[in-house]
């Protein structure tokens, strides 16, 4: 198998580090070091301050200096949108101007518009992966296009199903996880919650479930919307019954899930894939969670128990059922289902069909 050259393109908001900001970031930061030691060399587009260690380049992105008349007109986004645009219309010119000679393929798993509406000015192939539900600015995006010149992949049949009226035949590449990292743990007494403290993650349901449930949960992740966490979570923490513990880094979260009896998985949106159900069964938990997105794609009845959307009574009644299964159940599911060297090899499959 020859080695490509892939321009990786990720977060422009986020550094690709630990401790993560996201599930979107892990899946990059995972798929770059897969892909590097499979020989393909790897240059990673993303924010500042992403891992150096990842063996491939980091290019920084340039801020606009606007002028005091720019910014005061009334057409002036916010700082962070105009961030993000000049970014990404930067590297996307830049790739246009010679990217042909640079690279084999651009692998877009940004969130932004732009890698997708200017694809056509670049003279190699581009992928873009979708791994949200559909975005007003993304779907105009594609719209731009008489023939979209974009292979699209979707990280779950949820998401590509969400897709299918704008991207009637997005291939499936599911997420992966480093098994080899996440390694099965004893389990414990109590529930592990993990993942951003935002609305559509929901950890204020989780914390009224285990309390209903009469089992201590132990909550992980960045603080992404404050407001939020200040007015929808903190009232309901409890050391004891449910404990904020904080922005871990993937170690640290290794030894959260492998020591708590069940993972908790709350999701207030169509969760389009669920990295952190995932982890969890890697680390030989089990998860019970809202029926909701993919994560019925990814669970199976031997190792995780679904309720209803947002529904906290009934998650609250199986979450003792579901802390009873067993746990190498849930690890060999997270060996078949959630590789990440199954999501590599399919990536590089397809990285291969494209440059032909």
């Amino acid at each position: 198998m020859s080695a490509l050259r892939v321009a990786l393109i990720a977060s422009a908001r986020f550094p690709i580090k630990e401790p993560f900001a996201g599930g979107l970031e892990a899946h990059t930061w995972g798929l770059a070091h897969a892909l590097t030691r499979r020989g393909h060399r790897v240059e990673l587009f993303a924010a500042p301050g992403s891992d150096p260690a990842l063996g491939a380049r980091e290019l920084p992105v340039r801020r606009a200096v606007l002028s005091a008349a720019a910014r005061s007109d009334a057409s002036m986004p916010s700082t962070t949108w105009m961030e993000e645009h000049h970014a990404y219309l930067g590297l996307m010119l830049d790739l246009a101007r010679d990217g042909e000679h640079r690279f084999d393929v651009v692998h877009n798993n940004s969130l932004h518009y732009l890698p997708v509406a200017m694809a056509s000015a670049l003279r190699v192939p581009v992928i873009t992966t979708l791994h949200t539900p559909p975005t007003p600015w993304l779907e105009s995006a594609i719209q731009t296009h008489d023939v979209c010149p974009v292979v699209f992949t979707a990280v779950s049949r949820s998401t590509a199903s969400a897709w299918r009226p704008m991207v009637p035949e997005a291939l499936v590449v599911r997420n992966g996880i480093d098994t080899d990292f996440w390694t099965p743990g004893p389990g414990g007494t109590g529930l592990a919650w993990s993942g951003r403290m935002v609305p559509e993650k929901g950890p204020h349901l989780a914390i009224r479930a285990a309390r209903a449930a009469g089992v201590p949960l132990k909550l992980a992740g960045p603080v992404s919307d404050e407001r939020y966490f200040e007015e929808e979570v903190a009232p309901l923490l409890d050391e004891g019954v449910a404990e904020y513990v904080g922005h871990l880094d993937r170690k640290e979260l290794v030894e959260l899930l492998g020591t708590s009896a069940a993972a908790l998985v709350t999701p207030g949106w169509d969760e389009p894939y669920g990295l952190v159900v995932a982890e969890a069964l890697a680390c030989s938990t089990p998860v019970c969670g809202f029926d909701r997105g993919a994560l019925a794609e990814i669970l199976t009845p031997e190792c995780g128990l679904l309720a209803p959307p947002g529904d906290v009574e009934a998650l609250a009644e199986l979450i003792p059922r579901a802390m009873r299964l067993d746990r190498r159940a849930a690890r060999a599911r997270a060996e078949r289902f959630c590789s990440l060297e199954h999501t590599a090899d399919a990536y590089t499959a397809l990285y291969q069909e494209v440059t032909r």
